[in-house]
């Protein structure tokens, strides 16, 4: 009887084992797989402004952004090319999700650090998100020479702020679109009249034209008030051109600034005046940690 009841199960465990097996294959492939969205945008700046994208965790991205003299300068300046605006800037990954970034530029002496911190992700599956949110937000200090002698010099009095809110959906492997409401915080303003807190909504999209090139356009309204009075809405049309590891943009926008602050909120340019800088960004990514 023993003999049987062994017999039995040594035929018995092969289809228990292979069985046990088949329900572990059935309920795996029931599981929802999410297919993330990937290159909504190029590199991490639609033209000017932030656009969705991170550095991943490990990378490094070096970029030399160039603004040259506004067109109507005229034959003796040719054309603004002597003159010009730059911004040095690095952003490296700290996770996946996280990065920090520094940068100087020649605008007022401004020194900037920043952070993005990507909050939701487009993906696909069972279950889908329709679109990839991230914030981003950064620190400005002014050290040119200060230019208000009617008023102290204090170290906050040179600091400002921008938050925003990046929102932006990839349609398809040509079109994506973005949406990024900004609020910007001045620690000090000249008069009383003008404004600490601005708000602006900015909206941008890119459109794929071969694998390694795109056209990109962006603009910031900025909500009524004092700055928008005084300020012009910042309108950049530029080009994506991807060449192994760098990525060169190329754009004509009525912003001086290269700053996020600045060029939301201090744009003094008028396309209908000639008021037109052409510039460039020259992007190349590093490997530190891989």
């Amino acid at each position: 009887m023993r003999k049987i009841f062994l017999l039995v199960m040594i035929l018995y465990c092969p289809v228990f084992i292979s069985a046990q097996g088949s329900v572990g294959n059935i309920k795996d492939s029931t599981v929802s797989v999410r297919d993330y969205t990937h290159l909504t945008f190029k590199t991490t700046r639609i033209v000017l402004g932030q656009s969705i994208e991170n550095v991943n965790k490990g990378s490094l991205l070096f970029t030399v952004a160039h603004h040259f003299g506004r067109i109507n300068q005229g034959g003796k300046e040719f054309f603004g090319l002597t003159t010009s605006t730059i911004r040095l800037g690095m952003d490296y990954g700290i996770t996946d999700r996280l990065s920090a970034g520094f940068g100087i530029s020649t605008y007022q002496k401004n020194l900037d650090g920043s952070v993005k911190f990507r909050i939701l992700r487009q993906y696909t599956g069972e279950k889908n998100m329709p679109i990839s949110v991230s914030y981003f937000g950064q620190a400005i200090i002014t050290t040119a020479k200060w230019q208000y002698p009617t008023n102290s010099s204090y170290f906050s009095s040179r600091i400002s702020y921008t938050n925003q809110i990046l929102i932006a959906r990839k349609f398809n492997k040509s079109l994506s679109l973005q949406l990024t409401p900004s609020f910007i915080h001045y620690n000090f303003v000249e008069l009383k009249t003008d404004q600490n807190n601005v708000f602006d909504i900015g909206a941008g999209g890119r459109y794929k034209i071969t694998k390694h090139t795109s056209v990109n356009i962006e603009y910031h309204y900025l909500l009524p008030g004092e700055t928008a009075n005084n300020f012009i809405n910042s309108l950049s049309i530029g080009v994506d051109i991807e060449t192994g590891g760098h990525v060169f943009q190329l754009f004509i926008t009525n912003s001086q600034p290269l700053i996020d602050r600045g060029f939301i909120a201090e744009t003094k340019g008028q396309w209908n005046k000639g008021g037109i800088y052409f510039g460039f960004n020259i992007n190349r990514i590093f490997s530190i940690f891989e």
